[in-house]
């Protein structure tokens, strides 16, 4: 049986975030295979990583580790991919992280901000906000280019020429914003530049390690 089956038949069984006691023979009795082979497959599971594992009376504890549920939730995330790639919004997590402070330079500047307000019916309040994504949603960050997006062009103030790039709208709690992706960034692709109409860290009573959880692609309409 592949490590992914073993992994989600222990998950099931509740070895996600807590030791769960469990004999070879049962085990065997999940995965519909022999005790030998069950046996096996919990020690290969220990050996990659996957799972802990402490001899009991009677069977063993067995939590799975980290590294195991990783491979769970990128498992999770191809189906995601899969089966919703045309889905209307994208639910994405992060942690806030501090940026570069170059976001309110160049949101403050004339060349962009008229197309912000244009396109997004708002004035951007001067700054953005860093979203570093989780793995999870690191691994469905791609699914952003099913949405709908608005062009950024790029343009000269005489001296220099400023990049353009992508606009989707998202939702973070009750407030209408966007992610901002230019053409050309510095920025890994785990980190998302956020903007809207108001400070939100202040509005929001954010700090640096908070989980904000945002809505891309959500229908103003609604």
């Amino acid at each position: 049986m592949p490590v992914i089956e073993s992994l989600k038949k222990l998950a099931l069984l509740g070895a996600v975030g807590k030791p769960i006691k469990i004999s070879s023979s049962e085990f065997s009795q999940h995965i519909s295979s022999s005790s030998k082979t069950a046996a096996r497959l919990l020690k290969n599971l220990e050996d990659e990583g996957y799972i802990d594992r402490k001899l009991v009376s009677g069977g063993q504890m067995v939590t799975i580790t980290k590294n195991g549920i990783k491979l769970l939730k990128n498992e999770y995330a191809d189906y995601q991919n899969i089966f919703c790639s045309k889905c209307g919004a994208v639910e994405l997590h992060g942690h806030l992280i501090t940026g570069l402070g170059e976001g309110q330079y160049y949101i403050g500047l004339d060349g962009y901000k008229h197309q912000f307000e244009k396109i997004l019916d708002f004035t951007p309040f001067p700054g953005t906000l860093n979203l570093q994504l989780t793995d999870l949603s690191n691994s469905l960050r791609n699914r952003i280019d099913t949405i709908n997006a608005s062009t950024i062009s790029g343009f000269t103030d005489g001296e220099r020429t400023f990049g353009g790039g992508k606009c989707y709208p998202i939702k973070i709690e009750d407030i209408d914003g966007a992610v901002i992706v230019p053409d050309r960034s510095h920025y890994p692709d785990d980190l998302l530049e956020i903007i809207a109409p108001v400070n939100l860290r202040n509005t929001l009573r954010l700090k640096d390690g908070d989980e904000i959880k945002i809505i891309v692609g959500n229908d103003k309409s609604e």
